[in-house]
């Protein structure tokens, strides 16, 4: 059986309803953090930066990866060909303040920034990247210290952006709600 790795982040911005997840929108129902293959002579930390500038547009000067979260997924899936493939992708925990990103239009049709009750329902069909999601939320409860000091400028409920359509609004299953 062929084996890939991969490594991303679950990018989070912190904000004055809480902490909102960064969720990439890939068509067909499917959400999921920034992530991609671990390229040769390249570690984990540094595809996962890469992988997270050529699919938000997030430099690495923009993210604070958070010590002492490390997680996976290990799946099995199909390519094309009928090929088995077992694949791990190790994931850590980044915050930004950046509200606004430059997806791949060639990979995503949108994104969207999450409370965590939110995003567990949209990655609900997906137990992994659910148990992930969980995982990093109460991560950052533990570590959490009281503060006054977030600063926000956005509105009570952030806008998910689709490609293309700048003022749109997509519901969880990317539908146009605009329409």
């Amino acid at each position: 059986m062929e084996k890939e790795i991969s490594a991303g982040f679950v990018v989070v911005r912190e904000t004055l309803e809480g902490p909102k997840f960064l969720l990439l929108y890939h068509g067909g129902g499917y959400w999921n953090f920034p992530k991609g293959k671990i390229q040769a002579e390249e570690g984990s930390i540094q595809a996962a930066f890469r992988e997270t500038l050529e699919e938000t547009g997030l430099k690495s000067r923009n993210l604070h990866i958070e010590r002492g979260f490390k997680a996976y997924e290990k799946f099995t899936f199909f390519k094309k060909e009928r090929k088995k493939v077992f694949k791990i992708v190790i994931f850590y925990l980044a915050k930004t303040s950046e509200q606004q990103i430059s997806i791949s239009p060639r990979e995503h049709e949108g994104y969207g920034w999450f409370l965590y009750k939110d995003a567990k329902k949209i990655v609900a069909r997906h137990k992994d990247t659910g148990e992930l999601l969980e995982k990093a939320y109460k991560f950052l409860k533990q570590r959490q210290e009281p503060s006054n000091t977030i600063k926000s400028e956005e509105t009570k409920t952030d806008k998910i952006h689709a490609q293309g359509l700048p003022d749109s609004k997509k519901d969880t299953k990317g539908r146009d709600t605009n329409i």
